[in-house]
Formats: structure tokens, C-alpha cells, sequence
């Protein structure tokens, strides 16, 4: 921890370099998966299948498309806002607002991670 002045957690959040970041954009993993890994939380992914547990979408379960790690956010199919000319665009949301249903395991170093926490 840096400090505990609200001044300078803001600072430090907002200033973070990106290998930082990654780390702010962990969400709770499922019951399920928090019993087989061993593990409460892991960072979003692409690819990734969440259930939305905040806001107007709650309950909606869908794929990430995208991480935004300058933003913070993520974004999930499905999970929209319309705009004032009736198009619809993806509804950034905070990743600690979704739990992870699924995971993508295509990626051998993430395999690799969660093997070391079963330890």
C-alpha cells in the first residue's frame, strides 16, 4: 500500500503501469470453480463466460469481449446500453461486479497458474 490518503490510492490507481492494472481486474470466481481451484478470484480474461451480479443487467450470463485494462472495464455479450438514435453499444462494466461461470483454458500459462494454487 502506498497510503492510506484517498489523494493518493486514487493517484496510484489512475498512474498504475499496465502489468499493474492486471491486476485490478480480478472478479469472483463460482462456487464451482472456487471448490475446484482452490482459489477465490482471478483476473478477467477474454473469452471468459460471467454472470453479471450488479446493476440493471443483473443475473445476464455471457462471454467477455473485451478487457480494457486503460479503463478498467470489461465487456460482455449481450450486455448493452441504446442510445438516443436506437443503435446499441457494448456497456463497459467494473470486472468486480461479475463472477466467472467459465473459464478459458486455452492458454497454457493460465493453466499453469491455476495448477500452482490446487498446491
Amino acid at each position: 500500500m502506498v497510503s492510506k490518503q484517498p489523494r493518493k490510492q486514487r493517484k496510484a490507481r489512475y498512474t498504475a503501469p499496465m502489468h499493474v492494472r492486471r491486476k485490478f481486474m480480478g472478479a469472483h470466481l463460482s462456487p464451482e470453480l472456487r471448490e475446484k481451484y482452490g482459489r477465490r478470484s482471478l483476473p478477467v480474461r477474454k473469452g471468459d463466460t460471467v454472470r453479471v451480479m450488479r446493476g440493471k443487467d443483473r443475473g445476464h450470463t455471457g462471454v467477455v469481449r473485451s478487457v480494457d485494462l486503460k479503463r478498467c472495464k470489461i465487456t460482455v455479450d449481450g450486455v448493452v446500453s441504446t442510445k438516443a438514435d436506437l443503435s446499441e453499444v457494448p456497456r463497459p462494466l467494473e470486472p468486480s461486479n461479475v463472477m466467472l461461470i467459465k473459464l478459458d483454458l486455452s492458454d497454457k500459462e493460465r493453466v499453469a497458474i491455476l495448477e500452482r494454487s490446487k498446491a
